[in-house]
């Protein structure tokens, strides 16, 4: 296998100078049929280099269980790559934030006893090296050319024996191999997070020209690379659509290249966070913020793969700085299947022990100490009575919760609420408590990563009083196959699956717009991905290999109620807009 090499301040292949235009592609965000049509308007658009993370909690779902197959074969998505003449950058971590659940992190490693993650703790060691020796053997392909030392690590920490040890990791695996780090080009993450003799790099998105003087000063006669080139950026539940005009991203790029610049665009392409996938960010203790499940990330080519304005204008660019650029791609086809009638119901609380195993324990368990990794978790207790005033407190839900009294909707609690309480009488008889809490997506970046556990965290009170004896079970919704569906168009107030099936001559892509409050969408058994009223995303984004010729089956979780028994498909993505993204 090959490999770059520094000379000085050039990178050189195969002993020849080489100049990087890399773009971001996370094979774990596209379908594994379109990432050569992806690759494809990568290599038109004029890039060489093909750059990707590695999403350690795809890859081990559960301690010692690997999968590589699927949305996970890494080794034909590097196969293909090389087959279109790329080269490949990997980024294995073990920590990658990439918007990912958890930073990429399994998320098992929470409860591994005596963890303490991204640094010199033997427990968190022993579960890397299992994983990179799994991993790294795999990428031993002529295309791979250089790999990153963890992530960001100088903007969480600054155990440089940690990084020492990863390196030998790599360098056992893939002797030779170029090793480089990437962080924010700032004295306190360049001195926490690099290595001597390792390649360090700078991630930005604007002022190019002050932040390559920051590496020139930090590591001087270096090559320069903006790894990360933020030329678009995510979006959160709840905020507006971020965009970043073409001509602003362009002129940041220009100065990049005028440097003699190495650079990787973050993202090229973005794709999806399907299923339960996306990640969170938490700036303060009491503010969450869940990613939403389009990846779009206002990139070049879009989240179904049509080229944008800022394509062809970075296209033009990369041209006129020596790039072999190819021809303008057409437009995906999309089509509009109109509505799907939803025809069956099925309540979530009703189906419970056919959906999970019943746990019980005297207090509220979190996900994963039940080795659940995402979805939901459903508690349930009987409350003594009679108590004439009392208030109910959930401490601490993960992330929003959904109280029922005996069966009926009481409350809604979201993390973010300055307050987790609900008044509360209780008859003689008593009454069933039952709380639904959603997963959102755990934290990926930042100091608060090692707080991600899901569920309640620490229990449920009326008044001072923790309540004990509780029926938990662990709703992670991958096989909806036993649900008990009976034939009604009725939408009840409560959470409930409803299905409804519709028929395609000839599968394009198309987009799903669901008439409901908030929930979760499966084709044919495929997790689509989270839809929310409240925005920014309107649409999930449904590739054609996940349509079927004929008869193709539509279930949607609604966690409130349906505004119509009906789904649409439609041929444009919907988004609330925002202003352009600064500098």
């Amino acid at each position: 296998m090959s490999a770059f090499e520094i000379n000085g301040d050039r990178i050189l292949l195969d002993g020849r100078p080489f100049r990087i235009f890399s773009g971001a592609l996370h094979y774990f965000r596209v379908h594994p049929e379109l990432w050569r049509d992806r690759m494809v308007k990568m290599k038109a658009m004029g890039l060489n280099t093909l750059e990707t993370y590695v999403a350690w909690n795809l890859h081990e779902p559960r301690p010692g269980e690997f999968n590589f197959s699927g949305f996970a074969d890494i080794e034909r998505f590097i196969e293909i790559a090389g087959e279109l003449g790329f080269k490949v950058i990997v980024r294995p971590g073990p920590f990658i934030c990439a918007e990912w659940d958890f930073g990429g992190f399994p998320a098992w490693l929470a409860v591994l006893p005596g963890v303490r993650l991204r640094c010199m703790n033997q427990p968190y060691l022993e579960a890397v090296q299992r994983f990179f020796d799994e991993l790294l053997p795999r990428l031993k392909k002529s295309p791979v050319v250089a790999v990153q030392v963890e992530n960001e690590y100088g903007s969480y920490g600054n155990d440089h024996e940690y990084l020492r040890k990863l390196s030998e990791m790599i360098e056992t695996h893939l002797p030779g191999i170029l090793q480089f780090t990437s962080d924010g080009p700032r004295n306190l993450p360049f001195d926490g997070g690099t290595l001597p003799g390792v390649w360090a790099t700078a991630n930005f998105g604007g002022y190019a020209d002050d932040a390559f003087g920051k590496v020139r000063e930090l590591r001087p006669g270096a090559p320069l690379m903006c790894c990360e080139f933020w030329n678009g950026w995510f979006d959160h539940w709840t905020e507006e659509h971020h965009t970043r005009s073409a001509d602003d991203a362009a002129a940041v790029l220009r100065r990049i290249l005028e440097q003699d610049g190495h650079v990787n665009i973050y993202m090229a392409h973005g794709g999806t966070n399907f299923g339960f996938f996306n990640g969170a960010n938490r700036p303060g203790r009491a503010v969450y913020q869940p990613t939403v499940s389009s990846y779009d990330d206002d990139a070049p080519i879009n989240e179904n793969g049509d080229i944008t304005e800022k394509y062809l204008k970075f296209r033009s660019l990369l041209a006129e700085f020596g790039a072999a650029v190819g021809p303008v791609p057409d437009p995906v086809r999309k089509a509009a299947y109109g509505k799907v009638k939803l025809t069956h119901r099925a309540g979530l609380v009703e189906n419970r022990s056919r959906l999970a195993e019943c746990h019980t324990s005297p207090y509220p368990l979190r996900m994963e100490e039940l080795g659940q990794n995402f979805g939901f978790i459903l508690y349930r207790t009987r409350l003594q009575g009679p108590v004439e005033k009392a208030t109910l407190t959930i401490q601490e839900p993960r992330d929003r919760a959904q109280v029922f009294i005996d069966g009926y909707p009481a409350a809604v609690m979201y993390c973010n609420d300055e307050k987790h309480e609900l008044p509360l009488e209780i008859p003689p008889s008593g009454l069933t408590l039952e709380i639904l809490v959603e997963n959102m997506g755990r934290v990926n970046y930042g100091p608060f990563l090692e707080d991600s556990m899901k569920g309640i965290s620490t229990g449920v009170r009326l008044d001072n009083q923790f309540q004990f004896g509780w029926e938990i079970y662990p709703l992670a919704l991958e096989d909806l196959r036993g649900l008990d569906y009976e034939e009604t168009a009725e939408s009840i107030d409560g959470p409930a699956f409803y299905r409804g099936e519709f028929t395609v001559d000839e599968p394009f892509d198309t987009f799903l717009k669901v008439d409901g409050v908030k929930g979760v969408c499966w084709l044919n058994g495929f997790n689509l991905g989270r839809y929310w009223e409240v925005g920014p995303q309107r649409t999930l984004y449904i590739p054609a290999p996940l349509l079927k010729k004929g008869v193709n089956r539509l279930e949607i979780l609604e966690l409130h109620q349906l505004k119509s028994p009906a789904a649409e498909l439609i041929d444009t993505p919907e988004l609330s807009r925002n202003e352009p993204f600064g500098k």
